[in-house]
């Protein structure tokens, strides 16, 4: 491919990405100083190589997804971010107040509404991940709501039933036995330390010891898999509003995936650099670019995604990713 022919798939497919029209040859002439006869031989030329095709309601021509990964990896020139958007990202990740987890799913929030794009947060808590407290708190004499703060600053509640044989009196002692045992321990841990360690030390000093170990078995079985894998979405319905989801089936199908938490969780990725996988690459839907990266600080490890069409502002999303994962782990 020449020079000319390079810039002209360049030219195509920023085109493409901004106005979401085939292009045709008449509207590159002057930028490139041709004749009209010079740019389509160009276009058919690119066609052949796979870079370009025609569409069926007009004569002009759009990328191919062969010609996304050329841009791509070749010819796309990352956008500087704008002070504007720099500011409110710095504004987040400098704000002492707020745990990492939380400012990450808030710059990822910013960086959804700049794009107008879907982002995904996919957190994986590590064995550096622990149980800082479990609170009882009653609401009446037969529910409390159980909370749990980790080491991360992740926190979880759980309204819970009590059973008819225990009083709440007991859940709250239990819970702060609990507390006492296994502050500091892993959250993967817990389970089985309750079970091994706590539940001999609960016996000695409660009658319905096994239905109190019971009852903090299954709320502890709850919390585990929530900070196991946790999945959080901004601008889920921002892929949406994009064209090549305007008919009924197409955004029946794309909301069905984005509900799919198996098929989500497939996103994940440990890689660390920036990887773009589009269309038929990502293994999600053949129709649209996922973005992602991972992050790891202190142990806390985990995945940043950006879900848009192939036609994405490529230049634009992978910047912003750039500088929020290097903001993370610096």
């Amino acid at each position: 491919m020449g020079e000319r022919q390079s810039e002209l798939l360049k030219a195509i497919v920023e085109s493409y990405i901004k106005n979401v029209k085939p292009v045709g040859s008449k509207s590159l002439c002057k930028k490139f100083n041709c004749s009209s006869a010079t740019i389509r031989n160009d276009m058919s030329y690119l066609e052949e190589l796979g870079y370009l095709e025609k569409t069926h309601t007009s004569s002009g021509r759009v990328p191919s997804e062969k010609g996304y990964h050329y841009y791509v990896e070749n010819l796309m020139k990352p956008k500087e971010i704008t002070g504007e958007d720099l500011l409110k990202l710095q504004t987040i990740m400098d704000n002492k107040e707020l745990v990492l987890s939380d400012a990450i799913l808030k710059c990822m929030e910013i960086i959804s509404d700049i794009t107008n794009y879907t982002s995904i947060v996919l957190g994986k808590n590590s064995e550096h991940n622990l149980l800082k407290q479990i609170s009882i708190i009653p609401i009446d004499n037969k529910k409390v709501v159980a909370v749990l703060v980790t080491s991360t600053g992740h926190v979880e509640n759980k309204q819970a039933n009590i059973p008819n044989d225990i009083s709440v009196k007991e859940i709250v002692k239990t819970g702060e036995i609990i507390n006492r045992s296994l502050i500091g321990t892993p959250i993967s841990q817990i389970l089985e330390k309750l079970e091994l360690e706590i539940k001999p030390q609960i016996a000695k000093t409660m009658e319905k010891y096994e239905e109190l170990c019971s009852f903090f078995y299954d709320a502890f079985s709850d919390f585990k898999e929530k900070t196991d894998d946790d999945i959080f979405f901004s601008g889920k319905t921002n892929i949406l509003s994009q064209p090549e989801y305007n008919e009924p089936g197409k955004i029946k199908e794309i909301i069905s995936k984005l509900e799919n938490i198996e098929l989500v969780k497939n996103i994940e990725t440990d890689n660390k650099d920036i990887k773009i996988y589009i269309g038929s690459q990502n293994n999600f839907d053949p129709d649209t670019t996922v973005i992602k990266t991972s992050y790891n600080v202190d142990g806390e490890t985990g995945t940043l995604a950006i879900i848009g069409p192939k036609r994405m502002e490529y230049d634009k999303v992978v910047p912003l990713l750039n500088y929020l994962k290097n903001f993370i782990e610096r």
